[in-house]
């Protein structure tokens, strides 16, 4: 996941590019990157696990909120 300067630092790290479907589409086109030293965190992986999901409730654990 890249949302803003993080974004501009995954773009640098794509090498080669190609389009593999939908090129009609422009920027909608599904395409393959060729990357070097991609600096992100997958947020979803391939059986569907979320990061926004697992992360927070990892860290709840180890540091609960006192309830007052």
């Amino acid at each position: 996941m890249a949302v803003g300067g993080a974004a501009y630092l995954v773009s640098k790290a794509i090498r080669k590019t190609r389009v593999v479907a939908f090129e009609d589409l422009g920027m909608e086109a599904i395409r393959e990157f060729q990357v070097e030293n991609m600096p992100v965190t997958v947020a979803v992986d391939s059986t569907g696990s979320s990061v926004h999901q697992t992360g927070p409730a990892e860290w709840r654990d180890k540091f609960p909120v006192a309830v007052a």
